[in-house]
């Protein structure tokens, strides 16, 4: 073999690993929760990412018509939506796509096929204009998949989870920024050469921990194990002043989570008396009620790191999502309002504002989820049977 064709037979060796390495990625999603939104963007993403690496080779760019190579463009250009997408999905357990994000992928993939469609060292505005449109297009889903990380993250409880979904997002949102800045650099926005090889090299570098961590995690770790959450007891009063002594005398208990519950551990005593004070805090004191209540507050209050508040509503009391945990004493104080025959008169806004809840719909669609009724149902149907 001539030193020549070196760097092509090494450069298609890499290619094909980070190819095989996202085949087992796509696999393993698919085989652990086909049905969870979250995994269903990883494995667009993972495939978007195979023909990405093929359509972005240099003998492939150097030999095959610029026409032949749109629909490959497209789908490479896309992946910066589908990113996007997979960062809102894989931080939110409740995040469900909608027709505007396959709208706004189309319209990418739209707008690389028109780049596409004009001829090589083509002028004017409007090439100006798609030209720049296109190379905006990872800068600012990077910067939207960013927001998404940061603005969920720390409701997860699940630890490995966590920095598992920290690492894909910094490092993701870094490739983007990097290879946007390579094919800045170059006048004809394409990669060639040693700027290929380490496109490849750099995909490999973050790919190759992300597989060996999938495929090291439980699926339950990962991903929850139900897509739709089990109802919680109506268990608690909206009326604090009226029954303050009867929550003092037997607090309620802590709603269950949607998952599975966890195997018994040895009993810790500071576990216990951890656990015991989060119950008299969200059952009696109702701290739940408070617009603010976050869980660097709710640890601030218990005297505790926030680690150790994690590590106990996800390990002793099984919840994955903080939020969910706190709604679910929301919602069991709300439904037992709406059950109430001497609140009929009461507004389901107010009601859902005395939870806790600050507007109605967030508390509309959580209500839903959990009862499948909406609060107007519920309440008729069970004030009716009264």
């Amino acid at each position: 073999m001539s030193a020549a064709l070196l760097p092509s037979v090494f450069d298609a060796a890499l290619r094909g690993v980070v190819i095989a390495l996202l085949l087992l990625l796509a696999a393993v999603l698919g085989r652990d929760r086909p049905g969870l939104p979250a995994a269903r963007a990883g494995i667009a993403l993972a495939l978007g990412q195979c023909v990405q690496l093929v359509a972005s080779a240099p003998l492939f760019e150097a030999e095959v018509p610029r026409l032949w190579q749109a629909p490959l463009v497209a789908v490479s250009v896309g992946n910066a939506v589908l990113f996007w997408v997979f960062a809102q999905a894989l931080f939110d357990d409740e995040f469900r796509p909608r027709p505007v994000h396959r709208a706004i992928w189309a319209a990418v993939a739209a707008l690389a096929l028109v780049h596409c469609a004009m001829p090589d060292g083509a002028g004017g505005p409007l090439a100006a204009v798609v030209l720049g449109l296109q190379r905006a297009v990872p800068l600012v889903f990077a910067v939207l998949a960013a927001l998404a990380a940061a603005s969920h993250w720390r409701d997860d409880l699940v630890e490995k989870r966590r920095r598992l979904r920290v690492y894909i997002v910094a490092t993701g949102i870094g490739y983007s920024l990097a290879m946007l800045a390579v094919r800045l650099a170059s006048p004809s926005g394409r990669l060639s050469g040693l700027s290929a090889t380490a496109d490849v090299a750099m995909l490999l570098l973050i790919v190759a921990p992300v597989a060996w961590q999938m495929v090291r995690l439980a699926p339950s770790e990962l991903f929850p194990l139900n897509t739709v959450p089990t109802p919680v007891p109506a268990d608690a009063d909206a009326d604090a002043d009226a029954d303050a002594d009867a929550d003092a005398d037997a607090p309620a208990p802590v709603p269950a989570p949607d998952a599975a519950a966890p195997a018994e551990a040895a009993p810790d005593p500071a576990e216990d008396s951890l656990a015991d004070a989060l119950q008299q805090l969200m059952a009696v004191d109702r701290v739940y009620r408070l617009e603010d209540l976050g869980i660097a507050s709710l640890a601030a209050r218990l005297g505790v790191p926030e680690y150790r508040l994690r590590r106990l509503i996800n390990g002793r009391l099984g919840h994955r999502n903080f939020s969910a945990f706190v709604n679910g004493f929301r919602l069991a104080e709300a439904r037992s309002a709406l059950a109430d025959p001497a609140r009929r008169e009461l507004p389901v806004l107010t009601i859902a504002l005395s939870a806790g809840f600050q507007s109605i719909g967030p508390f509309n669609r959580a209500f839903k989820a959990a009862t499948g009724l909406t609060p107007t149902e519920f309440r008729r149907q069970n004030l009716a049977d009264s």
